[in-house]
Protein backbone atom coordinates (compact mmCIF):
# COMPACT_ATOMS: atom_id res chain seq x y z
CA UNK A 1 0.00 0.00 0.00
CA UNK A 2 1.40 3.19 -1.02
CA UNK A 3 2.25 5.84 2.25
CA UNK A 4 1.92 10.02 0.77
CA UNK A 5 4.87 10.73 2.48
CA UNK A 6 5.59 14.58 3.45
CA UNK A 7 9.63 15.01 2.40
CA UNK A 8 11.20 18.50 3.71
CA UNK A 9 12.74 21.07 1.11
CA UNK A 10 16.12 19.81 3.51
CA UNK A 11 15.98 16.83 1.60
CA UNK A 12 15.40 17.90 -1.59
CA UNK A 13 18.41 20.19 -0.59
CA UNK A 14 20.81 17.57 0.53
CA UNK A 15 20.35 14.76 -1.99
CA UNK A 16 23.08 14.67 -4.37
CA UNK A 17 23.66 12.74 -7.92
CA UNK A 18 25.02 9.26 -9.11
CA UNK A 19 28.62 10.74 -8.23
CA UNK A 20 27.69 12.34 -4.30
CA UNK A 21 29.91 11.20 -1.56
CA UNK A 22 29.09 13.40 1.38
CA UNK A 23 26.99 10.64 3.55
CA UNK A 24 23.77 13.06 3.60
CA UNK A 25 23.83 13.57 0.02
CA UNK A 26 24.29 10.15 -0.65
CA UNK A 27 21.85 8.63 2.00
CA UNK A 28 19.03 11.34 1.01
CA UNK A 29 19.37 10.22 -2.43
CA UNK A 30 19.12 6.40 -1.36
CA UNK A 31 15.97 7.62 0.46
CA UNK A 32 14.11 8.86 -2.40
CA UNK A 33 15.33 6.73 -4.77
CA UNK A 34 13.73 4.17 -3.02
CA UNK A 35 10.58 5.92 -1.97
CA UNK A 36 10.43 6.10 -5.84
CA UNK A 37 11.43 1.90 -6.44
CA UNK A 38 8.62 1.21 -3.57
CA UNK A 39 5.72 3.04 -5.62
CA UNK A 40 5.06 5.38 -2.32
CA UNK A 41 3.61 9.28 -3.09
CA UNK A 42 5.05 12.80 -2.42
CA UNK A 43 2.61 14.63 -0.61
CA UNK A 44 2.86 18.10 -2.20
CA UNK A 45 1.14 21.01 -0.41
CA UNK A 46 1.78 24.37 -2.18
CA UNK A 47 3.93 25.47 1.06
CA UNK A 48 5.95 22.41 0.46
CA UNK A 49 6.27 22.62 -3.67
CA UNK A 50 7.38 26.33 -2.97
CA UNK A 51 10.07 25.45 -0.67
CA UNK A 52 11.21 22.44 -3.14
CA UNK A 53 10.91 24.82 -6.21
CA UNK A 54 13.87 27.40 -4.08
CA UNK A 55 16.29 24.42 -2.69
CA UNK A 56 15.99 21.12 -4.66
CA UNK A 57 19.12 20.23 -5.78
CA UNK A 58 19.38 19.02 -9.60
CA UNK A 59 19.10 15.09 -8.52
CA UNK A 60 16.13 16.20 -6.20
CA UNK A 61 14.56 18.21 -9.20
CA UNK A 62 14.61 15.30 -11.73
CA UNK A 63 13.49 12.56 -8.96
CA UNK A 64 10.66 15.11 -8.46
CA UNK A 65 9.70 15.16 -12.12
CA UNK A 66 10.20 11.72 -12.77
CA UNK A 67 7.31 11.45 -9.66
CA UNK A 68 5.15 13.25 -11.38
CA UNK A 69 5.58 11.28 -14.68
CA UNK A 70 4.36 8.28 -12.50
CA UNK A 71 1.50 10.07 -11.11
CA UNK A 72 2.85 9.39 -7.67
CA UNK A 73 2.58 12.82 -6.05
CA UNK A 74 -0.34 13.86 -4.20
CA UNK A 75 -1.04 17.58 -4.04
CA UNK A 76 -3.29 18.60 -1.07
CA UNK A 77 -4.73 22.17 -0.76
CA UNK A 78 -3.01 24.27 2.18
CA UNK A 79 -3.98 22.50 5.44
CA UNK A 80 -2.51 25.69 7.32
CA UNK A 81 -4.54 25.17 10.76
CA UNK A 82 -4.50 27.68 12.88
CA UNK A 83 -5.69 26.53 15.81
CA UNK A 84 -3.01 23.96 16.09
CA UNK A 85 -0.35 26.37 15.30
CA UNK A 86 -1.86 28.31 18.80
CA UNK A 87 -1.28 25.08 20.61
CA UNK A 88 1.94 24.33 19.53
CA UNK A 89 3.40 28.24 20.12
CA UNK A 90 1.75 27.51 23.60
CA UNK A 91 3.40 24.04 24.00
CA UNK A 92 7.07 25.74 23.12
CA UNK A 93 9.28 27.07 25.71
CA UNK A 94 9.88 30.16 24.61
CA UNK A 95 9.67 32.52 21.38
CA UNK A 96 12.67 31.24 20.08
CA UNK A 97 11.60 27.52 20.28
CA UNK A 98 8.56 28.59 18.57
CA UNK A 99 10.38 30.34 15.94
CA UNK A 100 12.12 27.66 14.75
CA UNK A 101 9.04 25.64 14.68
CA UNK A 102 6.84 27.62 13.08
CA UNK A 103 8.46 27.41 9.47
CA UNK A 104 8.36 23.56 10.10
CA UNK A 105 4.27 23.61 10.68
CA UNK A 106 3.60 23.25 7.47
CA UNK A 107 5.01 19.82 7.48
CA UNK A 108 3.49 18.99 10.37
CA UNK A 109 -0.44 19.59 8.71
CA UNK A 110 0.58 18.46 5.62
CA UNK A 111 1.28 14.73 7.73
CA UNK A 112 -1.93 15.16 9.64
CA UNK A 113 -3.83 15.10 6.50
CA UNK A 114 -1.97 12.73 4.90
CA UNK A 115 -0.42 9.44 6.57
CA UNK A 116 1.13 11.35 9.19
CA UNK A 117 4.75 10.34 7.58
CA UNK A 118 7.45 13.25 7.12
CA UNK A 119 10.80 12.87 6.09
CA UNK A 120 13.40 15.37 7.42
CA UNK A 121 16.61 16.47 8.33
CA UNK A 122 15.93 18.81 10.53
CA UNK A 123 16.99 16.98 14.23
CA UNK A 124 16.38 20.83 16.01
CA UNK A 125 12.49 21.03 15.20
CA UNK A 126 12.10 17.33 15.39
CA UNK A 127 13.21 17.66 19.00
CA UNK A 128 11.09 20.55 19.37
CA UNK A 129 8.06 18.97 17.69
CA UNK A 130 8.66 15.69 20.52
CA UNK A 131 8.74 18.10 23.52
CA UNK A 132 5.37 19.78 22.17
CA UNK A 133 3.30 16.52 21.76
CA UNK A 134 3.11 16.42 25.52
CA UNK A 135 0.80 19.20 24.85
CA UNK A 136 -0.51 18.57 21.61
CA UNK A 137 -1.89 15.37 20.66
CA UNK A 138 -2.70 15.36 17.17
CA UNK A 139 1.66 15.90 16.93
CA UNK A 140 2.31 12.95 19.09
CA UNK A 141 1.60 10.39 16.36
CA UNK A 142 3.29 11.92 13.34
CA UNK A 143 6.27 9.83 12.54
CA UNK A 144 9.53 12.07 11.70
CA UNK A 145 12.39 10.28 10.67
CA UNK A 146 15.97 11.52 9.19
CA UNK A 147 17.54 10.04 6.14
CA UNK A 148 20.92 11.18 7.12
CA UNK A 149 20.68 9.44 10.16
CA UNK A 150 22.03 5.73 8.87
CA UNK A 151 20.84 4.33 12.79
CA UNK A 152 17.55 5.33 11.39
CA UNK A 153 17.89 1.96 8.80
CA UNK A 154 15.36 4.29 6.40
CA UNK A 155 15.90 2.17 3.16
CA UNK A 156 14.84 -0.42 5.13
CA UNK A 157 11.81 1.22 6.53
CA UNK A 158 10.39 2.67 3.21
CA UNK A 159 10.70 -0.87 1.78
CA UNK A 160 9.05 -2.69 4.48
CA UNK A 161 5.80 0.15 3.65
CA UNK A 162 7.17 2.55 6.19
CA UNK A 163 4.85 0.66 8.80
CA UNK A 164 4.08 2.82 12.06
CA UNK A 165 6.88 2.49 14.31
CA UNK A 166 6.98 3.68 17.59
CA UNK A 167 9.98 5.51 17.93
CA UNK A 168 9.47 6.82 14.90
CA UNK A 169 6.87 9.32 16.46
CA UNK A 170 7.23 12.66 17.89
CA UNK A 171 5.42 11.44 20.94
CA UNK A 172 8.05 8.88 21.25
CA UNK A 173 9.06 9.00 25.04
CA UNK A 174 7.66 11.81 25.57
CA UNK A 175 4.96 12.18 28.86
CA UNK A 176 1.14 13.56 28.16
CA UNK A 177 0.47 16.76 29.65
CA UNK A 178 -1.91 15.96 32.53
Amino acid sequence: MPIALVIDASVARAAGGEGATYPASKHTRDCLTEVRANGHLLAFSPEIRAEWNRHQSSFARQWRLSMVARRRVRQIDSPRDENLRLRIEKASRNTADWNIVEKDCILIEAAIVCDRVILSLDETARNLFRFCGAKVGEIRTVMWTNPAITEELIIDWIYSGCETEGHRMLGHNVAPAS
